[in-house]
């Protein structure tokens, strides 16, 4: 595979390095979210989160392409969710002035990446 040999670790992944930027990105914006949604809409938009990178590091650590291409549909589908939770919070969090301008920005760039690496190993 020619693009895992010039890559010594999913870390080196610029998908991996933007969804931890979207991790960072997803904290600050829940800190400011109302105390009665931490629990519920905060925790699952964090979860939601925390599973696209988490993901990409497995399957990369997977013997196989078809598995490593598996989990980086996984990663796929919780960029999903969370864009469907960030869509939420705006409809339901109206009374907060919450700028989701960088998470909108980082969760298209982050599922255009996946779906061209997903896209690349389909080619291997």
């Amino acid at each position: 595979m020619e693009f895992k040999s010039a890559i010594n670790s999913y870390k080196d992944l610029i998908v991996w390095q933007k969804s931890m930027e979207l991790i960072a990105e997803v904290y600050k914006l829940t800190k400011q979210y109302p105390r009665e949604e931490l629990y519920i809409l905060a925790r699952e938009t964090k979860r939601s989160a925390i599973s696209i990178p988490s993901n990409i590091a497995e399957g990369s650590r997977r013997s196989t392409k078809k598995d490593y291409r598996q989990f980086l549909l996984m990663a796929y589908a919780s960029d999903a969710e969370l864009e469907t939770q960030i869509e939420i919070a705006k409809r339901v969090l109206n009374d907060c002035v919450l700028d989701f301008t960088k998470i909108d920005s980082l969760l298209k760039e982050v599922m255009r990446m996946l779906n061209k690496l997903t896209h690349e190993l389909e080619q291997y």
